[in-house]
């Protein structure tokens, strides 16, 4: 089979070292390209976990060279500064899966979310939502994914079978993260002493990824809910654990929609009992599970939040974008 060049802006985080791992090991895309602002570097200065397995020079970003490069490019850079490539990129005829959020959201919830203008408005309104379960065929054609975040990965997967059944116009959502969530620059919270043996919650009911829940309820399900999230920092690498809460219009059986939805999906486990992040870490499957006392559901979601969450699942749209199968070279065995 003929190889597929691809690149990756944007290398020095965590999600762009899982990135290049996964995409080391696929047997069709090929790395040509690797860039960020700076340039001059060596990837094993970056990731010395690298040295040798993969040399490549990082190369300041330029989006000319890319496309003389690459068929397809992945942008993990810093929010703001994706939709300045991408909007090049594009130009060149070169598919892209941002793992920002630059084109998740519409126009005037990204400018009054994120505190920016959005420069490329066009661009924008062509962008195809990632998550594969409910966009697979959007997914095929598309020339620009956005690649879901991670909290709303989770939380849409766990809540959007369930939408038709509530008897309610909000949910709430208890969230946990590992630390890699917050990536790789210090802060308070991120500190060693702070976060060990320690649990909080941050930007209650304000979070970023609570717009992204809220518009993605409406676009997939066509039901405006206010969704009430809470995020927790806590003291594991990475892993997401969700909990979402809720009150439904009559009893149903909440393992039985889950199934009805999920049965075919590769990527989607249904649990019997309460989930657990030690067995989706290092994986791209979400696992979930629902019970109901009466009217009133809990329903419980596990993912990797830099796998499943990030990486992995730009992977697969990836896969999607270039006609391959979606799961090729996607992780599947816990770590």
């Amino acid at each position: 089979m003929r190889k597929i060049p691809v690149g990756i802006l944007g290398v020095s985080g965590y999600t762009g070292l899982e990135l290049i791992k996964i995409l080391l090991e696929h047997p069709v895309f090929e790395i040509s390209y690797i860039g960020n602002s700076q340039g001059t570097q060596k990837l094993s200065e970056i990731h010395p976990c690298l040295e040798g397995i993969f040399e490549i020079p990082v190369l300041k970003a330029n989006a000319k060279e890319v496309a003389q490069n690459c068929e397809l490019v992945f942008l993990a850079l810093p929010h703001k500064s994706s939709m300045e490539f991408a909007k090049e990129i594009l130009e060149y005829g070169v598919k892209v899966v941002d793992l920002s959020a630059d084109y998740r959201l519409k126009r005037e919830n990204y400018e009054q979310n994120y505190q920016t203008t959005h420069i490329d408005p066009h661009n924008l309104t062509r962008a195809v939502y990632g998550l594969v379960e409910y966009a697979r065929e959007e997914i095929k054609s598309a020339s620009l994914i956005a690649n879901p975040g991670c909290y709303p990965t989770a939380t849409l997967l766990a809540l959007l079978p369930f939408l038709p059944f509530l008897d309610q116009t909000s949910v709430f959502v208890d969230a946990k993260s590992g630390v890699s969530g917050a990536g790789k620059k210090l802060s308070d919270n991120t500190h060693y002493p702070n976060i060990n043996e320690n649990l909080f919650s941050y930007s209650p009911l304000s979070h970023r990824h609570q717009v992204e829940i809220e518009e993605k309820c409406e676009f997939f399900a066509g039901k405006a809910l206010q969704v009430n999230f809470v995020p927790h920092l806590v003291p594991l690498n990475q892993g997401m654990l969700v909990s979402v809460f809720g009150r439904l219009k009559k009893e149903i059986n909440p393992i039985e929609i889950l199934y009805k939805r999920y049965q075919k999906e590769d990527f989607i486990r249904i649990r019997s009992q309460s989930v657990e992040i030690k067995n989706v870490r290092g994986t791209n499957f979400c696992d979930i599970f629902a019970t109901n006392r009466g009217k009133d559901i809990y329903i419980n979601a596990a993912i990797d939040n830099l796998l499943r969450g990030a990486s992995s699942q730009a992977v697969v749209n990836a896969n999607l974008m270039c006609g391959l199968k979606e799961d090729l070279c996607i992780p599947k065995i816990p770590r």
